[in-house]
């Protein structure tokens, strides 16, 4: 029978659960602009790249936090100090801000509260990876459901961004999601055991992407 960390599993992965992350598309939509990910297969490849960079640049910091909380403010300027790229060191403090809020707000945990409320100060810049990991290790949550739910979060979204771009349609988009769950496995299976010293970026093309988006005549996300 599930028990109450799994409908916690299923209640943040739902997309209604509202931290804000459909605002961003991870620099698709500076790709396609660019000339990239503009087919079936681009878009797939692209994918597969973009899961690979979150698990060796973003993964080593979601498990530090979750298995030591106590260090989440630390990891916070480490992962400040870690992404150059301003659009994305933007996107991060404002999907960490935000997620941390809605876990504080939903489920009612003092330790959301407090980091929650640290948040919002100007003493931290509350990047999402960290931020996640403690959240979810107060919640509850075990190493690998953290791991794997902030991977599946990572998809989700950029999955959600290429149909309101037009790349694809909710139907492929899906199957694109469903052929995806051998990236997720394997990126989980070979960086779950990352250290934080060991995090690197691993595209740095998209990376590249990423960092044009400010300067795109037209946008719909934010990153």
């Amino acid at each position: 029978m599930p028990n109450a960390i799994s409908w916690r599993v299923l209640q943040i992965a739902d997309s209604a659960f509202p931290t804000g992350g459909f605002a961003h598309s991870a620099g698709l939509e500076a790709a396609l602009q660019l000339g990239q990910a503009r087919t079936v297969d681009g878009l797939d490849a692209h994918l597969r790249a973009i899961l690979w960079n979150v698990g060796t640049a973003s993964l080593p910091f979601v498990g530090e936090t979750h298995d030591r909380p106590q260090l989440v403010w630390e990891m916070d300027e480490r992962v400040d100090t870690f992404l150059t790229n301003h659009v994305a060191n933007r996107a991060s403090r404002t999907q960490g801000r935000a997620f941390v809020g809605t876990c504080a707000r939903v489920f009612c945990d003092p330790t959301l509260t407090a980091m929650a409320a640290r948040s919002r100060t100007r003493e931290v810049t509350a990047h999402y990876a960290p931020l996640f990991g403690a959240s979810l290790a107060a919640l509850g949550f075990e190493r690998r459901d953290a791991l794997a739910l902030y991977m599946y979060l990572s998809l989700r979204g950029i999955v959600s961004a290429a149909v309101r771009l037009g790349i694809v349609g909710p139907y492929e988009a899906q199957r694109l999601q469903h052929r995806q769950a051998a990236t997720l496995d394997a990126t989980i299976e070979q960086c779950a055991g990352l250290s934080w010293r060991e995090a690197a970026t691993t595209a740095p093309l998209i990376d590249l992407f990423a960092g044009a988006h400010d300067r795109l005549y037209t946008r719909l996300f934010q990153s």
